[in-house]
């Protein structure tokens, strides 16, 4: 346990077999519980998964039959660590970009009481995105301004960084089975906690790229989550106000009658 809360990571992975092992044997010894999920990889990461899970008793593996994304990775992961009751339930990808070193700061808001959703913040601070290409950072700035219009989220930056990580009853309270499964996954989820009225906390961290190979194409990712986010942002206004104002005027119609 980590001051007194159970702690879980979930590692989505697809086609990772050459950082994979990397990153289950660096997860800080505090965690209690590691989910690998490996969706469905066409390479030899799900064999390697399963053989570290027979020396690492923390470690259950997931296998997915078909690929269904990052995002139905994640998914898989978070309802196994609801089945278990973890505290606080921290994303690290497979592909070795999320320093280990750091999950403490990135889950600390949460298990102190500060935040229901703590995230990574790679922009914020210049030094912290420069090995961050021009292309990306551009893309990154871009969805962060579309993203804090659809979440409502107006401090939020870089809704893009998957280092995450959120308490047991806002987990509970999300339908998980309605979040977008592919690279939106982080967009949907942060508009969905901003209508349940999830506290979010940044949290700066350098960005780290190394032998990763990004499966994101960045020109159609961009124009394919800005859609995404118009839809978000319009669902956010229906959901947090058209049908709480929808509601009172029934209550008062209601009330009227009685």
């Amino acid at each position: 346990m980590y001051k007194g809360k159970k702690i879980a990571v979930v590692v989505p992975a697809y086609n990772e077999r050459e950082l994979i092992t990397q990153v289950i044997t660096t997860v800080p010894d505090f965690v209690d519980r590691i989910y690998a999920v490996n969706d469905a990889s066409t390479d030899d990461t799900g064999e390697i998964l399963s053989k570290l899970a027979e020396k690492i008793s923390r470690l259950t593996v997931i296998h997915h039959e078909k690929n269904g994304g990052v995002g139905a990775a994640i998914i898989s992961g978070h309802k196994m660590a609801l089945k278990d009751e973890m505290d606080v339930v921290a994303i690290m990808a497979g592909d070795g970009q999320m320093d280990p070193a750091i999950l403490d700061k990135i889950i600390n808001p949460v298990v102190e009481g500060r935040a229901d959703f703590a995230k990574g913040d790679r922009l914020s601070i210049a030094r912290h995105r420069e090995s961050m290409s021009a292309w990306r950072t551009f893309g990154n700035f871009l969805l962060t301004f579309l993203t804090r219009i659809a979440s409502g989220y107006w401090h939020m930056v870089d809704p893009q960084n998957g280092y995450t990580a959120i308490s047991r009853e806002f987990l509970q309270r999300l339908d998980l089975d309605k979040i977008e499964k592919g690279f939106a996954f982080e967009n949907d989820l942060l508009v969905k906690l901003n209508v349940l009225g999830a506290r979010l906390v940044d949290v700066p961290h350098p960005a780290i790229y190394g032998k990763e190979h990004s499966k994101i194409r960045y020109h159609k990712y961009i124009v394919n989550t800005s859609w995404v986010l118009l839809k978000l942002f319009l669902w956010r206004l229906k959901a947090k106000y058209l049908d709480r104002i929808i509601f009172w005027k029934h209550c008062g119609k209601s009330f009227a009658k009685m």
